[in-house]
């Protein structure tokens, strides 16, 4: 593995391997992509297809799906390895847990190798037991990181400390900053960066020339409420710890919100509690 470069920005979620999910669709997507990312600072990239937790209950099929993965990556890497020799491009994936008892043995379906494994649930809505599922993928060894928690339906601050309390980390998407996927995600992102929850930002980029990063959005707009130290942890230090097989470090916490309509939700919580 190439030597770490401390100031390099890290991204530990994106859809990068051509042709294997809904994410970049050939091997010059690929590499657009990579070439962007580049632009941006992002010079760590483990890129993370979409697995179906069921998928690892079966280790016949399980085997299909990482071989067809693992042929395709090595061919991406190896042409991102000879335009941009300074890139640090690894692999994971982006486990959907449509089953609980999901399977989490096989390296290759974890981030780079590590302890950690990016996880999500299906559609975007939250079936019961979340907090135990991850408790126990945490009591056998492993390292839940939850991808962009401020999309769910019906997600709260309560099931997010649970999360956490239980062994997860979390990771916001860039585009949910500057509202992408609604006000809502919106909210709740920013809401989780000022408790200091929000582990790691990341791109969740899928590798299609009509589709932004929104990195420079996001950076902008955390920029303006006083968040360089948080960005700088998000987005350097604790994905880069991930390539390592690190533990994050804690994320300082977003300024309160200032300014006229940020006094009258205090007075009104006042008034009602």
């Amino acid at each position: 593995m190439m030597d770490s470069d401390p100031t390099a920005l890290a991204d530990i979620h994106s859809h990068l391997v051509p042709a294997v999910d809904d994410g970049a669709r050939s091997l010059d997507d690929t590499l657009a992509s990579v070439e962007l990312m580049k632009e941006r600072g992002i010079r760590k990239i483990l890129t993370t297809p979409h697995l179906d937790g069921t998928l690892t209950l079966d280790r016949t099929r399980l085997e299909e799906r990482l071989a067809e993965v693992d042929e395709a990556f090595e061919r991406a890497a190896a042409a991102v390895g000879r335009r941009f020799p300074d890139v640090e491009f690894r692999r994971g994936h982006e486990v959907m847990l449509d089953d609980p008892d999901v399977d989490l043995s096989d390296p290759r379906v974890r981030l780079a190798g590590t302890r950690f494994v990016l996880i999500e649930w299906p559609r975007l809505h939250l079936p019961p037991g979340t907090s135990q599922v991850l408790r126990r993928i945490d009591d056998e060894g492993f390292a839940s990181i939850v991808a962009h928690p401020e999309r769910y339906v019906g997600m709260d601050l309560h099931v997010a400390g649970a999360w956490r309390d239980a062994g997860a980390y979390l990771q916001v998407n860039y585009g949910s900053l500057v509202g992408r996927y609604g006000r809502d995600a919106r909210r709740f992102a920013l809401a989780l960066m000022r408790r200091g929850w929000a582990d790691y930002l990341a791109s969740d980029y899928h590798g299609r020339p009509d589709r932004d990063l929104y990195h420079a959005e996001a950076w902008d707009s955390l920029e303006a409420l006083d968040g360089d130290d948080a960005l700088a942890q998000m987005c350097l230090t604790n994905p880069a710890r991930v390539f390592r097989d690190e533990e994050p470090l804690p994320v300082p916490p977003l300024p309160p919100e200032r300014g006229f309509w940020a006094k009258v939700k205090g007075i009104l919580r006042q008034e009602f509690t």
